[in-house]
């Protein structure tokens, strides 16, 4: 009698299903059902060979284990991407679609040693001085501006009306920003994460950060941006720039996300839509089984090693599944014993999430708020019918259309607004050309006034 094979079929779609290539995490197959290719990836050992993107080759790490081990060993593990062989040999070119975010830059992100410690000192501490009950109160009336643009409608796509917007709005007024400079900062990021004229956007998002820097060194105010610069690290103006625009830049998308996922998770698991009370447990779960960033934490290896069943060279490129490791075996005993936060979507050791706190307060105050206003809001389109955007890093819906009773828009926010926002004037970008049009900023910072 022929053996049966007992190796798992790699999913349908996945080039190596035939070829035995590495597993691409990118194309419509894997957005459409990345836990299949997990499992399947699982059958390596606890790291698999993986491409992020075509002729962008990495080891992705899946077991929880495994991964706690990488992120805590800062001496076999390097975070400075200026290491990644492959781009070093040029094997990898800018052009690639996954440059940006692998790409090294002078913040914390991308340091080690004695400079991760300074500059990550320095954003762990200005980002403790965030007031949660004002942050509460600022997250509220974003919401109440952002529904009023849609509530008399009784529909709505809740990813691009709300979920994208809000992290923008919040994040603005965390850091400070002016009119001109927020609506500079909103066009820079989501140009950047859209893929839409990246280069440009990102020259915006750096000119006008520059220029809050400039602004906080001569008008500081309570607000992160001048609790950075007055941080005993002493900051010099292009290390403020690149901590800023690494903490606008990586906390808008995950935050994003994480306010998307929960929000499907709510419209359409019956455990939640016929009780009430559960936000907390929903993000819970969401961090869990649908991580706002799936696949990211960059490692390079200091030296050549084995590690997780894989032979690595010095600087390969390494990659954490925190989607992957947290819906693994290893894990699910704990969950089952009650430990809900001892998933890895925060990431773990020296580089771990520094807003975990804030971003929570954050997503649950949006969920309510809106919940609030539209308490029969519900998907317009059946929920299979949803489709999630291609990417090996961010686990993200493309839209959520909903419908509600219509309802009147809020006409003055829930709280007093921040004082230290002057109104919103007309501005150049420098050169004598008129600045950006989106103009959202300077819109709700009318409508407080209004």
């Amino acid at each position: 009698m022929d053996a049966q094979p007992t190796a798992p079929v790699p999913p349908p779609g996945c080039p190596a299903h035939h070829t035995g290539a590495r597993v691409p995490l990118y194309g419509p197959e894997f957005a459409a059902d990345p836990q299949a290719y997990y499992a399947y990836l699982r059958h390596y050992g606890p790291a698999a060979p993986v491409e992020l993107s075509p002729g962008v080759e990495a080891t992705l790490v899946t077991d929880y284990t495994a991964a706690l081990q990488l992120l805590q060993d800062s001496s076999s593990f390097r975070k400075d991407a200026r290491r990644w062989r492959d781009f070093n040999d040029g094997k990898v070119s800018p052009d690639s679609p996954v440059f940006p975010l692998l790409a090294y830059r002078p913040n914390c992100m991308f340091s080690d040693g004695a400079e991760h410690l300074r500059l990550r000192q320095a954003v762990t501490d200005s980002m403790a001085r965030v007031d949660s009950r004002l942050l509460g109160q600022s997250t509220e009336r974003i919401s109440d501006y952002l529904i009023s643009q849609f509530s008399a409608r009784g529909s709505a796509d809740l990813l691009g009306d709300y979920a994208k917007q809000l992290p923008l709005f919040v994040l603005n007024d965390l850091f400070g920003c002016t009119a001109d400079i927020g609506d500079r900062v909103l066009f820079g990021i989501s140009g950047m994460f859209d893929g839409t004229n990246a280069d440009k956007a990102a020259q915006v998002l750096f000119q006008a950060v520059g220029e809050l820097v400039a602004l906080k060194r001569s008008k500081p105010g309570e607000d992160v941006t001048s609790w950075l610069m007055q941080h005993e690290a002493r900051l010099n103006d292009e290390e403020m720039v690149h901590q800023l625009s690494l903490l606008l830049g990586s906390g808008v998308q995950p935050l994003c996300n994480l306010i998307g996922n929960t929000l499907h998770r709510l419209l359409t698991d019956d455990r939640y839509a016929y009780k009430g009370g559960l936000i907390e447990e929903a993000l819970d779960d969401t961090l869990w089984d649908n991580p706002p960033m799936a696949n990211y934490a960059p490692h390079y290896p200091a030296a050549d090693m084995e590690f997780a069943g894989q032979k690595l060279a010095a600087g390969d490129l390494v990659v954490v599944s925190f989607a992957a490791a947290n819906t693994g075996p290893a894990l699910t005993a704990a969950r089952q014993a009650g430990s809900n936060r001892a998933h890895l979507s925060w990431s773990a050791g020296p580089h771990a999430c520094p807003s975990k706190e804030p971003v929570r307060h954050i997503t649950v105050t949006a969920l309510e708020h809106l919940l609030n206003r539209l308490p029969d809001v519900e998907l317009a389109v059946p929920s299979d019918s949803l489709t999630w955007r291609q990417g090996p890093f961010h686990r993200a819906l493309a839209q959520l259309p909903v419908r509600f009773t219509p309802v009147q828009a809020a006409r003055r926010p829930t709280a007093p607004a921040r004082t230290d926002a002057p109104a919103p004037t007309a501005h150049t970008d420098g050169g004598g050309r008129k600045a950006e049009r989106s103009g959202r900023w300077s819109q709700f910072l009318t409508w407080l006034t209004r």
